[in-house]
């Protein structure tokens, strides 16, 4: 009973988390625009500097949340986390110049250890041959809060750019008073690690994880995976207004469908899908789905089939959770926040690459100048990066796999 109350808290935790985030999107490349007084490509390019700079200090300091989780417990280090996205939005809110909302996105970066601990939560309350579905409920509860953020990301835009933000940091002020009523502790004496500052730095870390059996190949190919990915984030609302004419409220639309088929993926598609042929099988057709995806996004021209498309392009969410699976199998359970840390500065590492080479792409092929008009030259590049994702995962050497071979 116990387990089953913290499982539904983590899923609602991360439901909101992703509604305090997905909220925004709709009005970035406007809000961008208005501090700076650019033009879209400009707006783009800040756009990256933004998450470059939350994925910086994410990079850093991801493996030191995740160690002090191992440590003193998951509960105080996800309360914190909530409390600092509160204050980060509402500085968001109140920003003027760019330099104040590139200032918020360090502040935040510093402490985004909602997700990251929710995953070592879950690890904690769940078997092992249970966890990868677990995750999978993980990312459905972000794709179920990724369908209501930019659709109340969109509607609280008719009341100003900035109205989505107070909004946001509202929803994680909510979020912060109901955890610390509500959220009981999943970390035991039997699995509290010594924190140590000589394994709380990145490179420690990666060290200490990647030296177990079978997990360095698969941390290079999640990696690769995270600066593919990264597209989707770093471009999609700069995209959909060069490429299809898309206002605020036609990107959070656009958003919350492929959130609707997001949250169906990982809900229900992703246990039966590994249960049926195993993770390695798993990754290597949600690698194949997204990489179809990508070149689709590359060269569509209409709006309406775009959006149609999401339904065909969330299928390939159930690599990210096979892979998470196979690396939580493959670590000590007293480790598990630990790999979370690093797996948290692996996506950081994504987002500070994607970012900046995703929209200096969308820059260059969508200035007045460019040679060519391509606003969906990011994905045709994701799309190269997915094949060396397969490749990476194809040559894995069979005796060295966790689970079991690929085919």
């Amino acid at each position: 009973m116990q387990n089953r109350l913290a499982l539904i808290f983590v899923l609602m935790t991360v439901v909101i988390d992703a509604i305090g985030i997905g909220i925004i999107f709709p009005v970035m490349p406007d809000l961008i625009g208005e501090v700076t007084g650019g033009d879209l490509s400009d707006a783009a390019l800040w756009g990256g500097v933004l998450a470059t700079s939350f994925a910086v200090m994410q990079f850093l300091c991801g493996p030191v949340v995740g160690n002090l989780s191992d440590r003193f417990g998951r509960r105080p280090v996800m309360l914190t986390a909530l409390g600092v996205m509160a204050v980060d939005y509402t500085i968001m809110a109140f920003a003027s110049t760019i330099w104040l909302l590139v200032a918020g996105r360090i502040v935040a970066g510093i402490t985004a250890a909602t997700y990251t601990t929710a995953m070592a939560y879950m690890a904690d309350i769940s078997a092992k041959e249970d966890r990868a579905k677990r995750f999978g409920l993980i990312g459905a509860a972000f794709g179920l809060g990724f369908i209501a953020g930019p659709f109340l990301g969109s509607l609280l835009s008719t009341l100003g750019i900035r109205a989505p933000f107070w909004g946001a940091a509202a929803i994680s002020a909510a979020n912060l008073v109901f955890g610390f009523l509500i959220l009981p502790e999943s970390m035991t004496d039997a699995i509290r690690r010594p924190f140590s500052w000589a394994r709380a730095n990145p490179l420690a870390a990666f060290r200490a994880i990647g030296n177990l059996p079978g997990l360095g190949r698969l941390l290079t190919l999640y990696l690769v995976y995270n600066v593919a990915l990264h597209v989707y984030e770093a471009v999609w609302a700069f995209y959909g207004k060069a490429q299809f004419g898309w206002d605020p409220f036609m990107i959070g639309v656009s958003l919350a469908t492929y959130g609707l088929f997001f949250t169906l993926t990982q809900a229900f598609a992703i246990g039966p899908i590994i249960k049926l042929v195993g993770e390695y099988r798993a990754a290597f057709w949600g690698l194949a789905i997204e990489f179809v995806a990508c070149v689709v996004f590359g060269f569509l021209t209409s709006g309406s089939a775009a959006i149609a498309f999401t339904a065909f392009a969330a299928l390939g969410s159930i690599a990210g959770p096979a892979m998470q699976g196979l690396m939580s199998n493959g670590t000590p359970d007293d480790q598990q926040g630990e790999l979370q840390g690093v797996i948290a500065s692996i996506t950081a590492i994504g987002m500070i690459l994607s970012p900046m080479l995703m929209t200096g792409t969308f820059s260059a092929f969508t200035r007045p100048d460019a040679p060519i008009h391509a606003p969906g030259a990011p994905f045709l590049l994701a799309a190269i990066l997915l094949v060396a994702c397969v490749a990476i995962l194809v040559a894995r050497p069979r005796e060295s796999a966790p689970s079991g071979p690929l085919a």
